[in-house]
Formats: C-alpha cells, sequence, structure tokens
C-alpha cells in the first residue's frame, strides 16, 4: 500500500537524519563526565563547585535562547537551520580540546549549549510534520533513544581513546576532538539530504507527495507554516498544560543530572577505577535504549501515554533508595551497581512526555512555542540538577538522592494531573461540536495503527486513502485549505476534517481530539 511505502521512504530519509544527528547531539554533550575521569578537572584546575558550575553552563545558555529558538523554528527551513546548529555545536565541541582553565571550558560549554538548545524542540516539530500521531511514539523513541546508544558509545570511545598515548594531547583532549570532529563533518550532509516539508520533499513522487499530506489529515495539526503567530503564543502562556509540560520536563532532567553529570563519578566512587567506569555505563546505556523502546511501543500499542509514564517512574525511585540506603562498602558494590542502573529506566519518560506534547498541540507557532518552553523545562531542570550534588557530599551524595526521590514522587503527580487536565478539555470540545451542530464523539483516526480515510457527515469517504488518492489539490501539491460549507443541524460549517491543514492551534480546531 501507499501509506506503508511513504512511510518507510520517510523512515528511510527523515528518520535515519534524526536519529544520527539527535546521537551526536547526547554524544557531545555527556563526554564531559568521562572526560572528567581521564584529568579534565586536574589539567584545567577545577576547584570546588567549579566542575558542577561547567556542566550548568550548557542548559543555561539552552534556556536563555528558548525565545529566539521558537521563532527560528517556525521561520527558518529545516534543511537550513538543523545543518547550521550542528556545525555550530560541533565546533564549540571541537574547541573545548583546547580549554586551559575555568574560564575557557564556562566560554566553549556555553556555546555548545545555545546551538544544541534548538535541537530537541526542532526534532519534536519535524516528527509530527512527517508522521501520523499513531506512528509518532516509535518514531521519537527511535531518535530519543539514542540517549542510551550515546551513553554505551561513549564509554567505549573513552575507554578507547583512552588509552592512547600522546606527548602533545592529553586523553580527554582526544575524546573531546573525536566526537566534536566528527559532528562538524555531519553538518553538509545533512543540508545535503535534508528537506524542509512534504511539497518539497525530494525522496517522493509527485503522486506520492499529496498522499503524504492526506494521511496526516486525521492528525488535526497542520502540516507547517512559516508564520510566526503571536496569537499561537498568547493561547499557550494562558494553558494550565503548558505549565505541566514544564513541570515535568524540569523535575525529570533534574532527576537526570545524578547520571549524565555525575554518573561516572558516582561509579567511581563505588570503587573502580577510571576504566572500569567507562565500561560499566555501557549496560547502563542498554538499559536506556530497551526502556526507551519499550515504553514507548506500549505507550503506542495502549494508546495511554500518562499509565505508562507513572510505571516508569517507580523503578527509578526503588533505585534511588538502594542508592540512599546502602552503605559504599566492597560488600554492597554489586546491590549499588543495581540500584545505579534502575535509575537509566527514567529516560523511557521522556519521549512518552514529547509524543504526548507534539501529539496533543496544533498550529506550528503553537507547536515550536511548546516545544521550547519543554525545552527550558529541560534546561531548568540540568541547572538545577547537579547543584543538588555537592562536593562535599561525595561519594555517598545523599542529601542530593534524597531530593531525587522527592523529584521522582512529584513527577507522577504531574502526569496524573495532567491526564485529568487532558480528559476534561476533550469534554469542553465535544460540547464545543455540538454547538457548532457537528457529533459530540468523532472518531480519533490519527489513532489507528492502520491508516483510514476520513469521513464526511453522512458516512462517506473523504479520502481514497494514501493509497488511493484523498481530497487534495493536485496543481499546488498541498490539500485543499477550505471547502465549501454545508447545512448541518441549521448552522454552516465545514466537513469533519476539513480543519486539519489550515494553520489552527487545538483550541481553535474544534475536531482536535486530546490523547492522554
Amino acid at each position: 500500500m501507499a501509506n506503508k511505502r511513504i512511510r518507510r521512504q520517510t523512515d528511510k530519509v527523515i528518520l535515519v537524519i534524526l536519529t544520527w544527528v539527535y546521537f551526536l547531539q547526547i554524544l557531545d554533550k555527556s563526554v564531559l563526565g568521562y572526560a572528567a575521569t581521564f584529568g579534565l578537572r586536574e589539567s584545567t584546575h577545577l576547584v570546588g563547585d567549579q566542575y558542577s558550575l561547567v556542566s550548568s553552563i550548557l542548559p543555561i545558555a539552552q534556556l536563555v535562547s528558548q525565545p529566539c529558538m521558537s521563532w527560528l523554528i517556525v521561520r527558518v527551513p529545516h534543511r537550513v537551520l538543523m545543518p547550521t546548529l550542528i556545525f555550530g555545536w560541533g565546533l564549540a565541541q571541537t574547541t573545548m580540546s583546547a580549554c586551559r582553565d575555568f574560564g575557557h571550558l564556562m566560554a566553549t560549554r556555553f556555546f555548545l549549549g545555545l546551538f544544541e538548545a534548538g535541537c530537541l524542540p526542532l526534532f519534536g516539530v519535524i516528527t509530527s510534520q512527517w508522521y501520523r500521531r499513531a506512528e509518532q511514539p516509535i518514531r521519537i523513541a527511535t531518535w530519543y533513544g539514542t540517549n542510551g546508544l550515546s551513553t554505551m558509545a561513549a564509554s567505549g570511545l573513552s575507554y578507547g581513546l583512552g588509552k592512547i598515548q600522546s606527548d602533545r594531547l592529553e586523553s580527554w583532549q582526544i575524546i573531546f576532538l573525536f566526537v566534536g570532529l566528527l559532528t562538524v563533518v555531519t553538518a553538509p550532509f545533512v543540508a545535503w539530504k535534508l528537506d524542509a516539508d512534504i511539497p518539497s520533499a525530494r525522496f517522493l513522487t509527485e503522486e506520492d507527495k499529496p498522499k503524504a499530506l492526506e494521511r496526516l489529515r486525521a492528525n488535526q495539526t497542520g502540516t507547517g507554516s512559516s508564520e510566526f503567530k503571536w496569537a499561537h503564543v498568547g493561547e499557550m502562556l494562558l494553558e494550565p498544560k503548558t505549565y505541566l509540560w514544564f513541570g515535568m520536563s524540569l523535575l525529570l532532567n533534574a532527576a537526570a543530572s545524578v547520571t549524565n553529570t555525575f554518573g561516572p563519578i558516582i561509579l567511581n566512587g563505588l570503587g573502580y577505577d577510571k576504566y572500569k567506569t567507562s565500561l560499566l555505563n555501557i549496560p547502563f546505556g542498554a538499559i536506556q535504549w530497551i526502556i526507551i523502546m519499550v515504553s514507548s511501543y506500549a505507550a503506542q500499542r495502549f494508546r495511554v501515554k500518562s499509565v505508562v509514564l507513572v510505571l516508569l517512574t517507580l523503578l527509578p525511585i526503588a533505585g534511588t533508595v538502594m542508592l540512599y540506603v546502602l552503605p559504599r562498602t566492597a560488600e554492597q558494590q554489586t546491590p549499588l551497581l543495581v540500584g545505579y542502573y534502575l535509575l537509566a529506566i527514567m529516560y523511557g519518560v521522556n519521549p512518552i512526555i514529547v509524543t504526548w506534547i507534539v501529539g496533543n498541540t496544533a498550529g506550528t507557532t503553537k507547536k515550536s512555542a511548546v516545544m521550547a518552553i519543554y525545552n527550558a523545562g529541560s534546561s531548568a531542570g540540568q541547572i538545577i540538577g547537579p547543584l543538588l550534588f555537592n562536593a562535599r557530599d561525595a561519594p555517598a551524595y545523599l542529601p542530593g538522592l534524597r531530593a531525587v526521590l522527592g523529584i521522582f514522587i512529584a513527577l507522577a503527580a504531574c502526569a496524573v494531573l495532567q491526564a485529568a487536565n487532558l480528559f476534561c478539555l476533550n469534554r469542553l470540545q465535544a460540547a464545543r461540536r455540538v454547538r457548532n451542530g457537528k457529533p459530540a464523539h468523532i472518531k480519533d483516526t490519527s489513532m489507528e495503527d492502520r491508516y483510514e480515510a476520513a469521513e464526511d457527515d453522512d458516512g462517506a469517504s473523504r479520502a481514497g486513502g494514501a493509497g488511493g488518492g484523498g481530497v487534495v489539490d493536485a496543481d499546488a501539491g498541498k490539500p485543499a485549505e477550505a471547502a465549501e460549507a454545508v447545512e448541518v443541524g441549521g448552522g454552516a460549517h465545514t466537513r469533519i476534517g476539513d480543519n486539519a491543514f489550515l494553520d489552527l492551534t487545538d483550541r481553535q480546531n474544534d475536531e482536535f481530539v486530546y490523547i492522554y
């Protein structure tokens, strides 16, 4: 069928690029912890909380740049924006190898964060503009799952590169040079292969482009616009769900700091040398990848994001408790290691939240702004997280672990509140449809495993489906953006599905169905 063929072609180009670039972004960001075990702190004369500040400056840069990134994602074609960001953070990562003191590290890490700031919101928007809502969890899990793969790669690379003997370069410098240059050479490749949107996609035929658009009709989230609409931003700022997304992102990433920044150091504190510390993070990365894929599949299969999310917080809570109560003795090394590995389960939460956001947000500007808010929460969490772990508390870091335990509990509470909020919003949407002369309940075909064409009010098929044409403007290669009004219940309105390709927000479109 055309639907499967188009999805497969999209995966081969768009998904492959997203996966590789996100892998590099996480790799560049995470090697700081490994560099620290190979002499970075000693060579750059870091003292006191300076290492924590070096870690925190990256999310600070991401936080302050979010308003700008939100605007750029809407206004600049993705084919231009993505390679520019890649080249910028790759260059910053490369120059870290030349740092000799605290000031140098702060400057380079700031620029690393500045260019990486647009990565996650941009990738969320791109995924929503190329895939149906039913397809998004696994696709987001695929590129976000490189968190685990990059952890494994960083561990292996640190072990291997750390063995290189050089009279001119220290081990940590070699690590920074390798990953930075790998990112820099990726930028021109992405500029060559990435397409900005479906109408300009070179990997799709002219016959397939209208079909690729038509299969996204049921999303009711639009397929992109280059106009930045301040009304979308205003609506977003007035919605409680925006602040719940922000809170969930902040809490999760604050808790993740225990592994992102201090993971290798904590392992080293359990009595392992720097080489074993690097290798012991490989299973941690494998657990990350497995849980991300399994949890995202569960969220797609059972269509309930909130329940999966809450369940995912239980095992990290258990792991945190183990790290908190077990003494740091040789006899307890294995249980402590198990507790540390249980923290990897938390990484299954982030892709579900991202999927939850992009699936519940319509309108190009609003979606970009919400993803920027989410990334701001992530950055704020990454700023707060390392500050929970003070060097004077090493090697147990008990106050930090106590704080992380409370954070996980608060995260679960936010997920429950958001699910209740979305349930109430669906009730309000149903009431609006009735007032507008439409059915109270409409079938959300975007969450079906198989493509289903939209239907008219009389039950007739709106489109031959992605396998057989669709209601599209063949000359423009885009769906018709308006339809003649029809009379239902005495009021004029567009037919079910005709709002899908207008750049409406989820609140403006009464046919939008929230997923929880």
